[in-house]
């Protein structure tokens, strides 16, 4: 994780690069026809097939390891500076062993399931702290089809800083920031690779964020490059601290010494209608849906409005100049602001950023800075979000528009008919107020929760057989207005809530007057409202006569009404649709 410094200097300090990424390129030709979709899904095809939802959801809580998670930890620890432009000849020391570390990790995972994970490096030329060139280490998780070409992304970087930025000999063990997002790419690697999924999978462990999110948009810009497309994107970076420090970047901790091992915050980009922060609220549906009820302690998943804490940046903004969806995922404390100014005694980025105490001096660490249980918890909402989405349909397309009061009439429009689709809505907040399910129909109408005058948005995904969910499409922002049907105003103030796409209409009932029956018809464009339509007799005071069901149909509807005869005066007659009132007419009693 980086600290923005706002001077036009930056980029002409010694050991800063000046000019962007040159030569990307990924090192193995096979990686690199993967990832562009140029590859037989039968060659990566699974012996025993594991595509189930519900078993895979439940299996990656089984299965995410805290100790395993440690292990990780250790070991990035003892490789003492990940700086970007540190030693990448040693076997013990520096990013270079690092990288190869991370690379035979993806090898090991790979060879526990058929080979089918396949490792590379993603190279890149830049002079970052004296160094030329520097080697994201990727994996890649064939899709089981290729006509869908998106890929789903999750990464974290792996270099680390001291005070100094460039200080390629000081003890940057760099745990919290961001050992902990690595570890957590790492466990999902092996984890996952068990399972098959529609869309391919990339794991991604970037170099060069420290000095300014370089191995990300070396990334970013290869997925530009080639014009290949990311279905959605995860970065993870500060992933696994509890403790508050002194300092954070707000919005974040209260005061030194919170602890918060629940929450995880999710930062991403926009507002109304932005695909990032409509990821962000599919991964928090998903957990809600797929993992909370499996877990004995629930994450509580924040979506912020920022697209990262104040000053602050990532790995994954780079993605989103090209039109890539992306989120960051950050604990909810942190210990510290990366200022590194004079009086800062917080452990990020710093010599301090340690993996614990040693208190018995067996030379091990027995209290840890981090908490490899909470980290867990963070890499199991990563893992059932991939998942879901590397599972999930395509996106469909919504039509939305105001029937009446707060009913809403919903199209959804895919060449592809599914057997449900999902509606959600929410009003200013950044998440979702309610998420309707609708089986057999591709028009429908639902109830929204809000009265009149508010303003609300809703979007709309498709479910197939495994109901599973795609990623929700773009919002449409709709008003609600108050309508009122008193007798006495025009018809079109009477008509403001006739649902006038659907073509439907009371018409004046005949004979009127009339001293026994009459006929009462309404014409309809539509049968979608068969088993959901009324006609109330009523006194001018309210007081209801009688209620009289409609089958409604498209074309002509009529009822009849019997009241009697020798009976005198005015009722009013009112066509109900789902319990709310559609258009009233008079009708006159009396003798002709």
């Amino acid at each position: 994780m980086i600290k923005y410094l706002f001077v036009s200097a930056l980029f002409f300090i010694s050991g800063f690069p000046v000019n962007g990424q040159t030569n990307i390129v990924v090192t193995s030709a096979e990686v690199d026809n993967i990832i562009k979709g140029i590859y037989s899904p039968s060659t990566y095809a699974a012996s025993v097939v594991i595509n189930n939802p519900n078993t895979i959801s439940s299996e990656l809580v089984s299965r995410i390891s805290p100790d395993t998670l440690r292990s990780y930890l250790f070991k990035l620890r003892s490789f003492q500076n990940r700086n970007s432009g540190s030693d990448t000849v040693s076997t013990t020391r520096g990013i270079g062993a690092a990288r190869r570390w991370v690379y035979t990790k993806f090898l090991e995972f790979s060879a526990a399931n058929e080979n089918r994970l396949r490792a590379a490096y993603l190279q890149f030329d830049l002079n970052i702290c004296g160094a030329p060139k520097h080697r994201n280490v990727i994996a890649v998780l064939p899709g089981t089809q290729t006509i869908d070409k998106s890929v789903v992304l999750v990464q974290g970087h792996i270099d680390s800083r001291c005070e100094g930025s460039c200080d390629l000999t000081c003890d940057a063990f760099g745990v919290e920031d961001n050992a902990t997002g690595t570890a957590l790419v790492l466990e999902l690697a092996r984890v996952m690779s068990k399972y098959s999924f529609r869309n391919t999978i990339l794991f991604v462990i970037n170099t060069g964020e420290e000095q300014g999110k370089y191995g990300g948009e070396a990334t970013a810009r290869y997925f530009n490059n080639n014009s290949l497309k990311i279905k959605a994107a995860n970065n993870n970076d500060v992933s696994g601290g509890t403790f508050c420090g002194n300092t954070s970047s707000a919005p974040s901790c209260p005061f030194y010494g919170h602890i918060d091992s629940i929450g995880l915050r999710i930062f991403s980009f926009g507002g109304f209608n932005s695909p990032h922060k409509q990821w962000a609220r599919y991964v928090k549906l998903e957990y809600k849906e797929q993992v909370k009820s499996l877990v004995s302690v629930a994450t509580d998943i924040r979506i912020m409005s920022a697209e990262d804490r104040t000053g602050r940046g990532g790995d994954h903004q780079p993605f989103r100049p090209y039109g890539f969806t992306t989120i960051r995922f950050t604990a909810a404390n942190e210990n510290g602001n990366a200022s590194v100014g004079p009086g800062y005694v917080d452990r990020q980025h710093s010599v301090r950023d340690s993996l614990g105490k040693d208190l018995n001096n067996d030379g091990i660490e027995d209290s840890l800075y981090v908490s490899t249980t909470y980290l867990a918890r963070n890499t199991i909402v990563n893992a059932n979000s991939m998942a879901m989405a590397a599972l999930s349909p395509d996106t469909i397309n919504l039509a939305a528009s105001i029937m009446w009061s707060n009913l809403i009439r919903v199209q959804f429009n895919s060449g592809t008919s599914y057997p449900a689709y999902r509606v959600a809505v929410r009003s200013a907040t950044d998440d979702w107020d309610s998420v309707y399910t609708i089986t057999g129909a591709t028009i429908a109408s639902i109830r929204v929760p809000y009265g009149t005058g508010n303003t609300f948005f809703i979007s709309a995904a498709s479910v197939n057989n495994n109901n599973v969910e795609s990623l929700f499409s773009t919002e449409y922002s709709l008003t609600l207005s108050n309508v009122t049907l008193a007798l006495g105003d025009p018809p079109v103030q009477r008509r403001r809530n006739v649902p006038e796409v659907y073509g439907i209409s009371l018409l004046q009932n005949k004979p009127n007057p009339f001293d026994e029956n009459t006929r009462i018809t309404i014409l309809s464009g539509t049968d979608i409202f068969a088993d959901r339509t009324w006609v109330v007799i009523s006194t001018q005071n309210g007081r209801t006569i009688k209620r009289i069901k409609v089958k409604l149909k498209k074309g002509i509807n009529e009822v009849m009404y019997n009241h009697g005869f020798e009976a005198t005066g005015s009722f009013v007659y009112t066509l109900f649709i789902d319990g709310l009132p559609v258009e009233s007419k008079k009708m006159l009693f009396g003798q002709h």
